[in-house]
């Protein structure tokens, strides 16, 4: 994470003042993905740069957006050198019809597949939780995390950061699962 912290960064500490704030603008009115909301106006509008790419790690976990937010304003160059820093190629978050054409969809990763089944089936978060602790999650996530009160609904929190993980990041998470729950790991696995 934070490599994309890093590069997101860099993108918008190279903005003037007047693109930042036509940034902020934009944001606030760009599609989202399932799930995610908009950082409030009140709290968006006075921020710089660093604490802008704080708040779009915490709220949005992904720096396509980022890209997809630059591009909406006309800088495709900027929103390129963003996304060939962390590797990620052209946007795969729904935007406009000017984006690039998206690539061919990999195949989903195993934690991505038996989302649903985890959601409801996972006993031991908590162990989860620590298996990721400051390798995937953040002391803010984690915390977030451990706050929910049933384990379905802090599966739910969980995979609400993971649309920002890369395959390092669930494949983390499917070794703590398998360390933690392992009969339903292999029951997944043969389903």
């Amino acid at each position: 994470m934070g490599c994309m912290r890093d590069a997101s960064l860099d993108a918008l500490e190279n903005l003037t003042a007047e693109e930042l704030k036509k940034f902020k603008m934009k944001l606030l009115s760009v599609p989202l993905r399932e799930g995610c909301g908009h950082i409030p106006r009140g709290m968006l509008l006075p921020m710089d740069a660093v604490d802008l790419t704080d708040k779009l790690v915490s709220y949005y976990l992904e720096a396509n957006l980022t890209a997809l937010v630059l591009r909406n304003m006309g800088m495709q160059e900027v929103a390129e050198q963003l996304q060939e820093t962390l590797g990620t190629g052209s946007s795969t978050h729904p935007g406009p019809s000017s984006s690039p054409p998206l690539p061919p969809t990999p195949a989903l990763h195993f934690v991505e597949q038996h989302r649903a089944a985890l959601i409801a089936r996972v006993t031991d978060v908590d162990g989860v939780l620590d298996a990721l602790y400051g390798k995937v999650l953040t002391e803010d996530q984690y915390q977030a995390v451990r706050a929910e009160r049933t384990n379905p609904n802090k599966m739910r929190k969980l995979f609400s950061f993971a649309p920002a993980w890369n395959l390092t990041c669930k494949d983390l998470l499917l070794q703590a699962l398998r360390d933690t729950q392992p009969y339903l790991v292999v029951d997944l696995a043969q389903s």
